[in-house]
């Protein structure tokens, strides 16, 4: 009878090459994460519904059609930075608030975090494929607000600084209201708050238009305050507005410090 193999493999001496189980490296199991995120949110007709029509629709609607005073100047001047936030709002906070709470619902979740990928690798993955969704929609609507004759002004910088700590903000509410509330409960008060901010948020209404004892309270909210920064830079070519970035920043660590403590992963 022959002897058995004596080669030096992979094995140790065995002669057969034996498998190597292990986890694939942090950052690329982030990025594989952040890009199928990526594809389910634009797959998602309902998300491309929030995130890419609506805001089209009513840039286009509102730049061409005179509904709503606007004031002074083109009208798309006003309603560009206005539909900005309101883009940020829709993945951010609506989208992604939906589409966590109904993972968090089927156990995805929890499958998800007893995977290798830490949880909090998890959450970075899904603020990454915010940040994409985001970039596509702002160059789309840039694009879009050009071809109606937007003339933008004022510092990128500042500009970037309030699109960041607006994305921060409504993502840490919508992470709060996914990891607290039930999926169905999620989708009716996202939708619903969408629809309140988009009507009273300073989008397309001026908050000047309101009643003076309402303007003070919804110049609070995350959208009013990112709208109007946006619009003091874009349309006035102010310098960074430092009221609108305290109040997001202060929404920012409010809703990212509330989700970091009460989420629930099932």
């Amino acid at each position: 009878m022959n002897p058995a193999p004596t080669g030096t493999g992979r094995a140790g001496g065995t002669g057969a090459y034996a498998p190597k189980p292990g986890a694939a490296p942090l950052p690329r199991m982030i990025a594989a994460q952040a890009a199928l995120e990526t594809k389910m949110l634009l797959r998602n007709g309902e998300q491309l519904l929030l995130t890419v029509v609506i805001p089209t629709l009513l840039l286009v609607l509102f730049s061409t059609v005179d509904i709503v005073d606007t004031g002074a100047g083109e009208a798309v001047d006003f309603l560009a930075p206005g539909i900005l936030a309101l883009a940020v709002m829709s993945t951010a906070f609506t989208g992604q608030a939906i589409a966590t709470g109904f993972e968090r619902r089927y156990g995805v979740l929890k499958r998800l975090a007893s995977s290798p990928l830490p949880r909090w690798a998890l959450m970075t993955a899904k603020t990454l494929s915010v940040l994409v969704t985001e970039v596509l929609q702002i160059v789309l609507l840039t694009v879009i607000a050009f071809a109606l004759g937007w003339s933008p002004q004022g510092n990128p910088f500042a500009v970037l600084l309030l699109l960041v700590l607006g994305t921060a903000a409504f993502s840490g509410l919508g992470l709060l209201m996914a990891g607290t509330l039930k999926a169905e409960a999620t989708l009716a008060a996202a939708n619903l708050v969408f629809l309140l901010l988009l009507v009273g948020g300073g989008v397309v209404v001026p908050l000047e238009n309101f009643p003076d004892a309402a303007q003070g309270v919804l110049g609070l909210l995350p959208v009013s305050a990112l709208s109007e920064g946006l619009r003091d830079v874009l349309q006035d070519g102010a310098g960074l507005p430092w009221d609108q970035v305290a109040v997001l920043a202060v929404w920012a660590v409010a809703g990212l410090a509330a989700a970091g403590r009460f989420f629930r992963w099932e």
